[in-house]
């Protein structure tokens, strides 16, 4: 009709959403179900409550574990960490490396046990054992290697009887 017409609009601008977030984790983080192992940046989109895109990016930084082993032969016990072994076996002690993350390190241990021994010897006067002469009765030890490289050590238990002497005089007639 040629008149004027006035409209009105009601408008309403939602907003998107831009969020991030910094992780520092050690061997793997898992976001929204899925496991990362390798450092990087990741984002998602999601919906806001206004309906709008939400995007939220993650900086992700995956730190390793870390591992070593050592092994070792000794005779009779190891200590390691404070906590003596008597047995042989595999040990793992768990530590933090330098990325706050763990540092398993596993000992293979191998221990051999030192031998012992010991003889008992009843002679007259004096015994030699091993270029040395005993003549008194004692209890005497040498301390040899045995064939693992170990201490064996062996007991002498010995009994000197001393030799006697003496003299008979004799008068005697016809025989």
């Amino acid at each position: 009709n040629g008149c004027d017409s006035t409209a009105i609009l009601n408008l309403t601008i939602n907003q998107s959403d831009n969020t991030s977030s910094s992780i520092i984790s050690c061997d793997s983080y898992t976001w929204n179900g899925i496991t990362y192992n390798i450092s990087g940046i990741y984002s998602n989109t999601y919906t806001n409550i206004s309906g709008c895109d939400s995007i939220h990016t993650l900086d992700l930084t995956i730190n390793n574990s870390s591992s070593g082993s050592s092994s070792f032969t000794t005779c009779d016990s190891y200590t390691w960490d404070g906590v003596t072994y008597n047995t042989s076996g595999i040990y793992t002690n768990t530590y933090t490396n330098t990325n706050g993350c763990d540092s398993v390190h596993t000992l293979n241990l191998l221990i051999i046990n030192s031998t012992s021994g010991s003889s008992s010897v009843t002679t007259c006067d004096s015994y030699t054992w091993d270029g040395v002469t005993y003549n008194t009765s004692g209890i005497y030890t040498n301390t040899y290697t045995n064939a693992f490289g170990c201490d064996s050590v062996h007991t002498l238990n010995l009994t000197i009887i001393n030799s006697s002497s003496g003299s008979t005089s004799v008068t005697t007639c016809d025989s």
